[in-house]
């Protein structure tokens, strides 16, 4: 088999025409028409001057369209570029040029910012609007559904596995950079991560047909409800790529933002056995939402969901056991970037949940700042190293990929930059990426780990930590707090000391009334710091 998305694709939907491939909304795509749509489009791409190795921006909302024109830019053999719809012009400007994209997909509600940016970007050779129900202010775009009535099918050919597939990172620590990984070796990860995960892959892949024969036969097609952006690696990678190569269904909702009520009455309505979403900033509105349904009389039907996948930000043990006491299902915690995966945890209600604390995966080290591998036990912390699938390297950024993806004892590794101790057991205690660490009076003081301490406490929803300048002792350490309950300053400072050392006790704490995150759920840092600096700086 060519280890390649689009002919895996192409070999899926010729086996199963008629099962579900995509579902957003009221709208549901089977495998032949995902398959058909997606080789209409490549042909708009090759007319437009488009080939093998050319890039393509998604500038997309969740929905089926977007995993459409992913598989379409993916035959002619291009790369797909992940583009984040909060960017603004100049940094949108930024990264289609610094990804040297050939032409953009766009949602209709994005057309005036690009009518703003269009001039500065001679290089992009087609511009294609997909409507969205807004009126278009760009009067250059072609029409997604034009072409779909218009062009043919693109004819199917066999694809090189060693083409570039990128996606960028969100930028939380400097400017997006394109991670680069080889397809075949992508894909064969993937492949190895369902396996890990339970589900029946065979060993050699050129049997994927008949695993997905015998899928249609017993009915066992991953359906995965996607909470987070499309956009980045958790809701893409686990959320698509993963039931995709193996026959199943992606679902999503055309809203941005996340409604929990919407996806549990989704995942009902679908059957959904797989939700993949990111950390607490998710899973806190979740429980609370099965909560408020149980409380009125009317629950969620949840016999469907087999698992909750999340990645990269930490997903507390409280909120972990509440969503336990409603179903009985796995929760599998990831930690990893989009440069590698690291660990992972699996809690249901047979294994207890904890926080941050992650099984190595193989081939991980933690490796201190002197170059020692640290064993089990170490006092000292490191950086985590992950070999295996390393990248390529960054598009177009020779020094960073150097810093970043290097050799220990001739192993090469990646180390995006995540601090963590190496407990007894073999396990692993995220501490936090090194480029967010706080230096108070000479201590290292990590804020997800001083997050994670706050948000124990019952009243506090959500919660960031930053360094702000202190002459006294360098940078002191603020939290960022929005609250479930009133708390006040002094209190929830008392309340935490049981959970960390004093010297990583927040000097300061800010209560606003929304603590500001990307549409993954990620930190927003940067927002963090100008409240924090604003008020105590």
């Amino acid at each position: 088999m060519n280890l390649n998305f689009a002919s895996v694709w192409e070999m899926i939907a010729d086996l199963i025409p008629d099962n579900d491939a995509l579902i957003c909304g009221e709208e549901v795509v089977n495998w032949q028409d995902y398959d058909l749509r997606s080789s209409k489009l490549a042909t708009a791409l090759v007319d437009a001057g488009l080939s093998p190795n050319s890039k393509a921006g998604l500038y997309l909302n969740n929905s089926n369209e977007y995993l459409i024109c992913q598989n379409a830019i993916f035959k002619i053999g291009g790369v797909p570029i992940n583009v984040n719809y909060r960017y603004v012009e100049e940094e949108l400007i930024y990264l289609l040029e610094n990804s040297d994209s050939e032409a953009v997909f766009y949602h209709a509600c994005y057309s005036s910012r690009i009518k703003q940016i269009a001039p500065s970007l001679p290089n992009i050779k087609a511009w294609i609007e997909v409507a969205d129900g807004t009126e278009s202010q760009f009067n250059d775009g072609l029409q997604y559904d034009n072409l779909l009535e218009k062009c043919a099918p693109m004819e199917r050919f066999s694809r090189d596995p060693e083409t570039i597939y990128m996606l960028y990172t969100g930028g939380t620590t400097g400017m997006p950079k394109g991670v680069m990984y080889k397809q075949g070796e992508f894909l064969t990860f993937l492949f190895r991560t369902l396996k890990a995960m339970g589900y029946d892959v065979p060993e050699d892949l050129s049997d994927l047909e008949s695993r997905i024969k015998n899928s249609q036969e017993n009915n066992t097609f991953i359906r995965s409800v996607v909470g987070c952006p499309l956009m980045h690696g958790t809701g893409m990678w686990l959320g698509a790529f993963l039931p995709l190569l193996l026959g199943g269904t992606v679902i999503t909702t055309k809203n941005l933002g996340f409604d929990p009520d919407q996806m549990w009455s989704k995942v009902e309505e679908t059957q959904a056995t797989n939700i993949v979403i990111v950390g607490d900033a998710f899973a806190k509105p979740m429980l609370d939402a099965l909560n408020n349904a149980d409380s009125t009389g009317n629950p969620y039907n949840l016999e469907s969901v087999q698992v909750i996948i999340s990645s990269g930000v930490m997903w507390s043990a409280e909120v972990k056991q509440g969503l336990l006491e409603h179903h009985d299902m796995a929760l599998m915690d990831t930690m990893g970037s989009t440069e590698g995966g690291m660990g992972s945890s699996v809690t249901t209600r047979d294994n207890p949940p904890a926080t941050a604390k992650f099984g190595l995966n193989p081939g991980v080290i933690v490796l201190a700042d002197d170059g020692e591998i640290l064993e089990p036990g170490s006092e000292k912390i490191g950086l985590i190293g992950t070999s295996g699938l390393v990248p390529v390297g960054y598009y177009k950024d020779e020094k960073k990929s150097a810093e970043t993806f290097r050799e220990v004892n001739g192993v090469r590794y990646s180390f995006p930059g995540d601090y963590a101790k190496l407990e007894s057991d073999g396990t692993i205690t995220l501490l936090g990426r090194g480029s967010n660490c706080i230096n108070s009076a000479g201590e290292k003081i990590y804020p997800e780990e001083v997050e994670e301490a706050i948000k124990r406490n019952k009243e506090v929803f959500d919660c960031l930590v930053v360094g702000v300048n202190d002459d006294r002792f360098g940078q002191k350490v603020v939290a960022v707090v929005s609250l479930e309950e009133e708390i006040d300053a002094e209190a929830l400072t008392e309340q935490t000391r049981k959970f960390i050392a004093g010297y990583k006790l927040p000097k300061e704490i800010l209560f606003v009334d929304k603590v500001e995150r990307a549409p993954n759920g990620k930190a927003n840092y940067k927002w963090a710091k100008e409240e924090a600096n604003q008020a105590f700086g």
